[in-house]
């Protein structure tokens, strides 16, 4: 054991446990939990599979025809609570559970990482719970290795390129952040200088309370605080390393810079009286540059939401409702509502004789906290026992079943690449062999894709690990379990795409995201702008497959980023080729268009007859779908009640498939996708995870809002892409 002892600063991120691995703070030695997976491993009949997400690559119709016996749900918290603060999607607030996965799942906190985790000083923390005390002190620990890592990289760029080229795609903004991110970074180098010749730790608690310190408001006091009540040690500890706790504050309002990104929070102050915590009208407005929202989580009852029926929740509509299996006879059980005070550890789900339970979280009488999750599974395991007492011994017939299932899940559920290919000079198609995840796909969703930490090359102290990508699938062969994605180069972690070998494993998690809705008998308006065409490949063919006409507008800024002709002309009646510059896209077929001028033009030139004849016109168009970059389907939402207004049908319904930020994929976990939409005519504020439903209405959708969350982590990313160019440059990766 004693070799596979790490640092924290160097252990794989294996992702092994959930919580256990990010939920738990930098004071504790999570090396035992690489203990408790090898212990796991010794055993002959234990597989752990990743990057499969129950309700999209696998069901628990899919899990009973493989011939499995029980299900445990032990799938954590849900999604994040809201706190009902003005403006609280604002750039440079998250969701606690989004830091803290970004951090510790995807490597940000680690020196040698490429990954963009962007925080500023201040920072302020709304909660009072273990995750919030977590969230502060993993904050304390995290800004200097950020403000360090920035320093080190943009020094050597400097002084190897210049800085104006390092420099010139910053806005003014960036620049800003970077002259602050600077100064910080060469104070704790400084610190670090000092601290190594006078033989002591050095002292970052004074340098990160000088830049506005990080602060954890509540907005009851500390003796009512979960974090107080469930371990009171947590909130010591905290208080030790640098953190404050605020009491009886409560957030009532976000306030921009000049930006658009947090400069302050205005809290109002609380009082109990009579016994009930009451606000005082007292307001403090609290200077932060990042704050972190950590009030809370629901359960993670998902798999209901995807599949209605397959589950009874509580009359809160909150909890699965609690079951107990009971013996009925010597070969039968019984399934029952559990009684009043009595622990019941199933679900209603029954099916021929197997059950489904569940832990943590999910479970109205152990979700809160790690300690009480682990107490579940303890619990619940005697139950689950019960039920396989009367079983026979594993015979030779036994293992012969075991070989053939883990021969079939290690082939249908363990990706690799097949190969990369190059489709224009920023634009590269991954072929993958995942069976399962091809199998599952439905035109419109998307799956995460990641490559593994331990077969990343490793250069000049930097590990070329890639984030989570969103990427859609632009044609899957069922039959022969391959899965095709596309990929625009934009930052670091989709520009090493290219950098893939035919053979590797990689994380191809899906699919997720919701079926796009594609009518029958109708015409339908496509719209993509770039890598949005890569999507729409499968929405088109499958409106051709419902009988639909498909009028198709493919816009690009050049002609070299144009690919895959065949594709879209197969499944279009219509096709109008756009770019926004330079010579034109020529059409092949008689009734196609080509057109240079932006998408919207392309559509007035169109519909006025200024191409010739109009084989469909866009007012017979039911529906409309735009996939493309924030800015270009903003364009277009607003454009329908303006110039395009007098050529469209008047009842159409009009859709966006939004690219918001996304990390976890999981259907409402990380919340880094959220996306605030306004319902027309009102003021009324509504969330809408995309990664739940990337189609969302275009007319409710706040582009503006969408665009500034977009640019959460700007300076980090292009920091990181300048980097990645310099290493390309240095070592010889093959890439295609």
């Amino acid at each position: 054991v004693s070799v596979l002892y790490k640092k924290l600063s160097e252990r794989v991120l294996l992702g092994f446990g959930g919580v256990s691995e990010y939920g738990i703070t930098v004071r504790w030695d999570k090396n035992f939990l690489t203990v408790m997976y090898l212990n796991l491993l010794r055993r002959e009949y234990f597989r752990i599979y990743d990057g499969v997400r129950f309700g999209g690559t696998l069901t628990l119709d899919d899990v009973w025809e493989l011939g499995f016996d029980h299900v445990s749900l032990a799938t954590g918290a849900g999604k994040p609570t809201f706190v009902s603060m003005k403006n609280n999607l604002m750039r440079g607030i998250r969701k606690a559970s989004d830091f803290l996965m970004a951090l510790q799942l995807t490597g940000a906190g680690k020196r040698d990482s490429m990954a963009n985790l962007q925080v500023g000083l201040p920072a302020v923390v709304i909660g009072g719970g273990l995750t919030a005390i977590d969230t502060a002190t993993e904050l304390m620990a995290y800004y200097p290795i950020q403000v360090v890592k920035v320093k080190k990289r943009y020094d050597l760029l400097c002084a190897r390129n210049g800085k104006s080229i390092v420099e010139a795609l910053m806005n003014e903004e960036d620049k800003k952040i970077l002259s602050t991110f600077l100064e910080h970074g060469e104070a704790i180098e400084q610190e670090q200088e000092r601290a190594a010749s006078a033989g002591e730790l050095p002292d970052y608690i004074s340098l990160i309370r000088k830049w506005g310190g990080v602060h954890l408001y509540y907005r009851k006091s500390i003796n009512d605080s979960p974090a107080y009540r469930l371990n009171h040690e947590e909130i010591i500890k905290g208080l030790e390393e640098g953190i404050s706790f605020v009491e009886n504050m409560n957030p009532v309002e976000a306030v921009a810079d000049e930006y658009g990104a947090l400069k302050e929070v205005i809290f109002q102050r609380q009082e109990k009286l009579d016994g009930k915590w009451t606000a005082t009208g007292d307001l403090y407005r609290i200077p932060a540059r990042s704050a972190f929202v950590a009030a809370g989580t629901s359960p993670n009852v998902m798999y209901e939401r995807e599949f209605p029926g397959t589950f009874e929740l509580d009359k809160w509509d909150e909890f699965y409702t609690t079951y107990t299996v009971k013996m009925k006879n010597e070969n039968t059980f019984k399934i029952q509502k559990a009684e009043e005070n009595e622990l019941g550890f199933f679900t209603s789900h029954e099916a021929s004789g197997k059950y489904v339970s569940f832990y943590g979280d999910n479970h109205p009488d152990f979700e809160g906290n790690v300690v009480k999750a682990m107490a579940s599974a303890k619990e619940g395991f005697k139950r689950v026992r019960e039920l396989f007492e009367k079983c026979s011994p594993v015979n030779r017939d036994g293992i012969q079943d075991w070989k053939h299932l883990i021969a079939k899940l290690d082939d249908d559920l363990r990706a690799r690449v097949v190969k990369v290919e190059r489709l224009t000079p920023t634009i590269v198609e991954l072929f993958l062999h995942a069976p399962q995840a091809a199998r599952k796909f439905n035109p419109g969703q998307f799956y995460r894709l990641q490559n593994y930490e331990t077969d990343s090359p490793k250069v000049e102290n930097t590990l070329m690990i890639m984030e989570g990508i969103a990427l859609t699938g632009a044609w899957v062969d069922k039959e022969n379990g391959l899965l095709s994605m596309i990929a625009l180069e934009m930052g670091a972690s989709s520009r090493m795409i290219g950098m893939l070998k035919p053979g590797q494993r990689v994380v191809v998690m899906g699919p997720t995201g919701a079926p796009t809705e594609v009518p029958e008998n109708s015409t339908v308006l496509l719209l993509g702008g770039g890598l949005g065409n890569a999507v729409l490949f499968s929405i088109a063919k499958a409106a051709k497959e419902n009988n639909s006409r498909v009028i198709y507008f493919a816009g690009y800024k050049k002609a070299e980023d144009f690919f895959k002709r065949d594709e879209i002309e197969a499944a279009t009646d219509v096709v109008v080729y756009s770019v926004d510059a330079g010579d034109a896209i020529p059409a092949v077929r008689p009734q196609d268009k080509s057109f240079v001028g932006n998408i919207i033009e392309a559509m007035i030139a169109y519909a006025s007859g200024q191409l010739g004849e109009i084989p469909i016109k866009l007012s017979e168009a039911s529906r409309v779908i735009a996939i493309g970059s924030d800015r270009m389907m903003a364009a277009i939402s607003q454009a329908r009640h303006g110039v395009l207004k007098p050529y469209l049908n008047e009842c159409h319904e009009a859709i966006a498939s939004i690219n918001s930020p996304m990390q976890c994929m999981m259907k409402a976990v990380c919340a880094q996708c959220m996306q605030r939409h306004v319902i027309p005519g009102t003021n009324k504020e509504v969330f809408v995870f995309t990664c739940f439903n990337q189609d969302q209405k275009m007319d409710e959708v706040d582009f503006v809002n969408l665009n500034s969350r977009l640019r959460t982590n700007s300076l980090l990313e292009k920091i990181n892409n300048r980097w990645l160019d310099y290493l390309l440059e240095k070592h010889p990766f093959e890439k295609v």
